[in-house]
Parts: C-alpha cells; sequence; structure tokens
C-alpha cells in the first residue's frame, strides 16, 4: 500500500512539474491566468448570512464569525463538516466517526445535531450525511446562538450555503484519495432567456468510498438542481433541491482498558472494531427542497418569504462495544483488551423538518438616529419516526448472550437479532418572533439589539404506544451589544446574550426513569468582550468570552432508574485570537484559543470544578501558502493542527490522552491548456504519519477513543468543460 500511495503521489507531482514548465512562459506573459489563492486575503466585504445582520461585513460586526469558501474547501479535500476543525480554533471532534455523521463542538459544547444547524439560514437535521459538493461556503457563528436560533446548544451555529447560478460554471473534477477512494463531480451552471433572467445550476457526484480505515468500503452520491427566476430588477424566485446517499460501515472507537490508557502508538489507526461476518453499513438518504422570494420594496426596505422541507431516511447498524461486564465496568473494555459486544440496529427512521420564514429588513432614521431593522417570524416543525430497535448482546460460539471481541479486531462474535426494544417517536413545533436593529448613535457608536421570543411545543409517545409526554413553553431570548469604533480600521465590542436549548432524555429505561421524554427548555447566557482591526493586507481579532450552560444529569447517588434532570451548569470561558495576512507572496491565516472549562453547582461534588470530557484547554490552527514567483499558477499550501490535552471521565480529571499536532501539506497548481482552466491538486494530510488519540468522547456514558487517521494522500484535477 504505501508504494502505491508513493507511485501515485510521484506520478502527479510530476505531471504537475512537467505541465508547469511546459506552460510557464505563457502564463507569465498572461495576467489574467494568474489563479485565485486558497486563503483570500483580507477582505472588507466578507460577510456571513449567519449572523442575520444582512452584508455588514465580519470586520464590522461585534460578534466572532469564520467564514471557509469553497476554493478553501477544494484545497482542503474537505470532505464533510469536519473542515471546520481544521481552521477555526474554536472548532473541534465530537464523536466524529468514518461512515457516520459529523459532530462539532464549538467553544467546548457539543453543538446539537437537530437545532445548531443552517442551510441558507433556515433550520435542518444534522443527523445524517451532509454533502459539500453543491456548497459554496460554510459560515460557523460562535457563541450563544440565541440571536439567531430559538432553541440551540450555546457553542455557536454552522451555516450551509448552497451554490446558485450567479455565474456561467462548467467544470468537472475527478479525485482519488485514502486507500483507493475515487469520485468524479460535475458542477454546470448557466443563466439563459431575455437579459438573462433565467439561471440553472446543477451539481452531480459519485463516488466510491474506501478509506485507509478497513471494512469501511461504501459508495455515495448527491444529485442537486437549483434555479432562479428574476421577474423583475427588484423581485428574484429561487428554487432548489438536492438528493443524496451514503452507504457506509461506521467505526465504533477504542476505550480505556481497565484504568489504562493505551498507547496510541501502539494501536493500528487503519484497524476497524466494526469488522463482524454480520456487520452492516450505516445507510443515510436526504432529500432537501427549498423556495425563497426575495422582494426589493423601495432602495431602503426589502422582503424575502423562505420556505425548506428537509426529509432523511437513516439505517443505524453497528457491532458496538460497550463495557466490560466481567470487571463490573460499564463505561470502559477490560483491562486485558477485551469488550461485550452489541449486536445495535435501528432501521428505517424517518425525520423531517419544515421551515418557514418571513422576513422584513430595511433602513431609517428617527430622532436623529440611524437604523437597519430586521424583523420576521419563523415556523419550524420537526417529526421523528421510529421503528423498534435492536441493542442486545451478540452471541457466543455456544449461543449464549456472552458475544464479545478484542482491540486486536480478531474475536468473532455471533448476531443477535432476537429482542426488539422500544424506541421514541418526537414531534416539536415551534413559533419564533424576532425582532435585530442596528441603531447608529453617533459616527463611532453603535448598539446592536435582538430579540427573539419563541413559543415551544413537544411531544413524544414510543414505538409501541406507551409513556406519552407533551409540554408547551413560551421563552424570550434578549442579545445586546456595544461596538466602537476608535479610529477607520480598529473597534471595540461588548456583547450580553442568552440561548435556549431542549434535550430528550436517552431513551435506556434500566438508568432513566424519564426514559425518551423531552425536558423543560433551560436558558444559557454568554458574555463577551472584544477587539478587531483591519487594514489592507491584514485582519486580525481578539476576544473573551464566558458561557454559563445548565445542565441535566442524574442526582448524585440515586438509584437507578432515576429521573434525569437539572444539575448544575457548565462555565466555559475562553480567549480567542485571529489573524489573517497576506505578505508578499505569502498568505497567512491563524486562530488560537484558550479555554477554561468547568462544571460548577453539581449535587455531585467530584464534577464540581472538573474541565468536561474531551476538551482541550489549548488549541492553535494555522494555514500558510505560498505562490511560487518562478512557477506562475503553483502555490504550495501547508496546515498545523495542534491540540492539547484532553480528560476522558466527568469526575476525574486526571485520566487524559495527550495533547498532539498535525501537518497537512498540498500544491496546487493552475494553468490554461487552449481555453480551458485545469486545476491540479495534490495533498497529504497527518504528513508525519503521526499516531496520537484525536478526541476522547464521552458518549452514552462510555468513554471512547479516537485515533488520528493515518497518512493519507489525495490528489485530484478540476477542468472546465
Amino acid at each position: 500500500m504505501a508504494t502505491r500511495h508513493f507511485t501515485l503521489t510521484r506520478v502527479a507531482l510530476a505531471a504537475m512539474a512537467c505541465t508547469a514548465a511546459a506552460h510557464a512562459a505563457d502564463v507569465a506573459d498572461d495576467a489574467t491566468a494568474l489563479p485565485t489563492v486558497s486563503i483570500t486575503g483580507p477582505r472588507e466585504t466578507n460577510s456571513a448570512e449567519l449572523t442575520g445582520f444582512g452584508n455588514i461585513p465580519l470586520t464590522r460586526s461585534p460578534l466572532q464569525a469564520h467564514v471557509v469558501t469553497e476554493s478553501q474547501l477544494k484545497d482542503a479535500g474537505a470532505q464533510n463538516l469536519r473542515a471546520l476543525t481544521r481552521v477555526d480554533a474554536s472548532a473541534s471532534d465530537a464523536y466524529n466517526s468514518v461512515g457516520y455523521w459529523d459532530s462539532l463542538t464549538v467553544r467546548g459544547f457539543v453543538l446539537d445535531q437537530r437545532y445548531n444547524y443552517r442551510r441558507d439560514g433556515l433550520p435542518i437535521n444534522a443527523e445524517s450525511a451532509i454533502p459539500l459538493d453543491n456548497k459554496s461556503r460554510l459560515e460557523l457563528l460562535k457563541g450563544t446562538s440565541g440571536i439567531q436560533a430559538g432553541i440551540s446548544a450555546p457553542g455557536g451555529l454552522v451555516n450551509l450555503v448552497v451554490k446558485r447560478p450567479d455565474i456561467d460554471v462548467r467544470n468537472a473534477t475527478l479525485e482519488w484519495r485514502g486507500s483507493n477512494s475515487v469520485l468524479g463531480a460535475v458542477d454546470l451552471a448557466t443563466r439563459f432567456g431575455a437579459d438573462r433572467a433565467f439561471g440553472l445550476r446543477v451539481n452531480a457526484a459519485v463516488e466510491h468510498l474506501d478509506p485507509e480505515l478497513r471494512n469501511a468500503k461504501g459508495r455515495r452520491h448527491l444529485f442537486a438542481l437549483a434555479g432562479d427566476w428574476r421577474l423583475t430588477p427588484d423581485t428574484l424566485l429561487e428554487a432548489e433541491f438536492e438528493t443524496s446517499h451514503r452507504s457506509q460501515p461506521s467505526q465504533p472507537g477504542f476505550s480505556l482498558l481497565g484504568n489504562r490508557v493505551p498507547d496510541a502508538r501502539s494501536v493500528d489507526p487503519r484497524l476497524n472494531l466494526n469488522n463482524q461476518p454480520w456487520s452492516l453499513p450505516v445507510v443515510l438518504d436526504g432529500n432537501t427542497a427549498s423556495l425563497r422570494l426575495q422582494q426589493r420594496l423601495s432602495a431602503d426596505w426589502s422582503a424575502k418569504a423562505h420556505y425548506a422541507t428537509q426529509q432523511l431516511r437513516t439505517d443505524d447498524r453497528l457491532a458496538f462495544p460497550f463495557g466490560c461486564g466481567a470487571e463490573g465496568n460499564f463505561d470502559r473494555y477490560c483491562s486485558d483488551g477485551s469488550y461485550d459486544l452489541y449486536d445495535f440496529r435501528s432501521e428505517n427512521e424517518h425525520r423531517r423538518t419544515d421551515a418557514l420564514d418571513l422576513s422584513l429588513q430595511g433602513r431609517f432614521a428617527t430622532a436623529g438616529l440611524a437604523h437597519q431593522l430586521t424583523t420576521g417570524v419563523l415556523f419550524t416543525r420537526f417529526k421523528a419516526r421510529f421503528e423498534g430497535q435492536i441493542n442486545n448482546r451478540s452471541l457466543d460460539i455456544n449461543g449464549d448472550e456472552l458475544g464479545s471481541g478484542n482491540i486486536d479486531g480478531t474475536q468473532v462474535a455471533f448476531a443477535n437479532t432476537g429482542f426488539v426494544s422500544d424506541n421514541t417517536h418526537r414531534r416539536e413545533r415551534n413559533a419564533e418572533l424576532y425582532v435585530r436593529d442596528v441603531v447608529q448613535l453617533t459616527p463611532e457608536l453603535s448598539t446592536w439589539l435582538g430579540l427573539r421570543h419563541t413559543r415551544l411545543h413537544r411531544d413524544t409517545i414510543t414505538t409501541s404506544g406507551q409513556e406519552p409526554t407533551d409540554y408547551s413553553q413560551n421563552v424570550t431570548t434578549p442579545w445586546i451589544a456595544l461596538n466602537y469604533e476608535w479610529q477607520p480600521g480598529l473597534m471595540t465590542y461588548a456583547s450580553w446574550g442568552q440561548g435556549i436549548e431542549t434535550q430528550v432524555v436517552p431513551n435506556r429505561p434500566s438508568t432513566y426513569s424519564n426514559a425518551g421524554q423531552a425536558l423543560p427548555a433551560l436558558k444559557s447566557r454568554q458574555l463577551e468582550i472584544g477587539v478587531k482591526g483591519r487594514a489592507d493586507l491584514w485582519n486580525w481579532s481578539l476576544a473573551a468570552f464566558e458561557i454559563d450552560r445548565p445542565t441535566y444529569a442524574l442526582a448524585a447517588g440515586a438509584p437507578a432508574p432515576s429521573p434525569l434532570g437539572p444539575d448544575g451548569s457548565a462555565r466555559h470561558r475562553g480567549i480567542e485570537a485571529g489573524v489573517d495576512a497576506r505578505t508578499g507572496a505569502w498568505t497567512w491565516a491563524a486562530s488560537a484559543m484558550l479555554l477554561h472549562a468547568e462544571r460548577i453547582g453539581s449535587s455531585d461534588a467530584t464534577v464540581n470544578g472538573q474541565r468536561p470530557p474531551n476538551v482541550p484547554q489549548r488549541v492553535l490552527k494555522l494555514q500558510a501558502q505560498y505562490q511560487v514567483a518562478s512557477a506562475p499558477g503553483l502555490s504550495l499550501q501547508g496546515g498545523v493542527v495542534a491540540e492539547s490535552d484532553r480528560t476522558l471521565l466527568p469526575n476525574d480529571g486526571n485520566t487524559r490522552i495527550p495533547g498532539w499536532a498535525r501537518l497537512d501539506l498540498g500544491a496546487r497548481y493552475e494553468h490554461k491548456l487552449e481555453a480551458r482552466t485545469l486545476v491540479w491538486r495534490v495533498g497529504v494530510d497527518n504528513a508525519t504519519d503521526h499516531r496520537a488519540w484525536q478526541e476522547s468522547p464521552y458518549q452514552f456514558e462510555h468513554v471512547y477513543l479516537y485515533p488520528m487517521a493515518p497518512r493519507t494522500w489525495r490528489v485530484s484535477l478540476s477542468a472546465d468543460l
């Protein structure tokens, strides 16, 4: 395998070098052939739809956000939302398994798959594979997200922006990566009709999945169509849909061995413990569509109506390692490397999300003060319907429910589909009335105000029609910020806001007496102060924040089963810094975060003062790009991600995995062949083949350890058609 990697990479590099030499003279004479770089320089116009304040540049906004462009995604070889963990220090992994959906932490809080993700600004469910082939950029809003979401975890929001037919595009891409994954994709867009009033954009992708991880072969495909009609200069109607499918076995984690943290250097990162003869792939199907009407009412006012629907279907299946009954430990594996192995299957899961946003935005002045106002109402509906699930101890060779596995992946157990347990249907309806206003008090001082009133309704019932729950609640969440510009290019701000979130108790009746029930909403609070600077060739920012989030837990010492309820809070205090700059042929982007996260006020004294599991205290991320003057069109890229240690248990801060650093390298060469533009990309992730535990999620009250992926090569060619 190593020989094949070296040969393919050497061929690709040689092809790039030969093509660069052949065309260097022509490109040097044609300034228009110079490529755009992936790490963009500072741009005053850089804004994010997710902030909710229109086109005000991020460098002038009293909040922290990050935009990852389509070019950056391509140069990084991004396949999923984990791309954010490469570029922003506040974003990190949270139970990210090959073959499963992506999960992120932001500022130390795990984002809720149901509430913290947006698509063109509207809520979607991220309990699925989210393809990036038809996305123009990713937006990350950091901090309490109540300003933009009535219900969400406090870390932040992620928004995926769909590609639209704004320009003519005819592009095809062929990519190879990993062990033998092969991707073919096309991106086609055109405008037509009188005054080019109509636009269409098609994205299609087919991929054979064969990553470095063994026993994880699969396949995926996507088809997406976006169109618009400029009815008048003031009226724009947009419609789009996408359908996607992915089928791939997922990857369970390793764990503590008794009281010992295994050495990551002794673990093969290509080993998939989900390698039983009866292991089945996770199947993730998604269909999403939206319709948006934008109407300019006058020079200062506009209105928008935006509707979206998302329908997901999932077969969630795994040979699932969980605990060590022989040693009485159900949150880790056995000290000899064995573990209890379960046959988990939850098939034919259906989730549907519908959202309708009606909004009005405009500018006006009153009492000598300039206002930029946005007001509207958001209606959302979420429904989840399941069948009974299987979560049985696998069988041993004698047919007893004593099936086991080991961390060498050599032990065989047998499927056990004999008992089917209840699952929980959920239904939710929300109505959110919101208003946001930027008031210019003086030429230097502005105040940013936000208020969101949420009316929510939740009900649940088990798949056998038992244990129904039903409740409603009204919650109002404010947000306020002051922004002072000391001089052009230098501003400070302070903000305070609230957010709310809801939680459904895990469907484990043996542990929770209220299993499967929706819990009342709890409020989180954030205070943030920051300073931002901008110039022609660089931007920088520095922010300090404190987030306090109420916590659900079992009461200390309560017998099982007991109810899950409020139990103190999680308080995260941190400092974030970011800078991006252009110096000659170099382009830089760096971010860092220092985070002090702890539990406070719990009934369990052993967790108070402890850092939450899987949350690093120090994170540094650096990206650099160098344009080679002697070979116009060629740029060399590098990235470093470094994270400090992580704890494993909520009540034991001494059990940790060490910190780590990873080096990623790449090269990009763009040139013209006749009238066509070709872009070659070569990259290697984890270039040093470093072995480490990348994350330590505490999931389902169990410690899991995920190894850093081994050195992974990728080669791609994009060409205009």
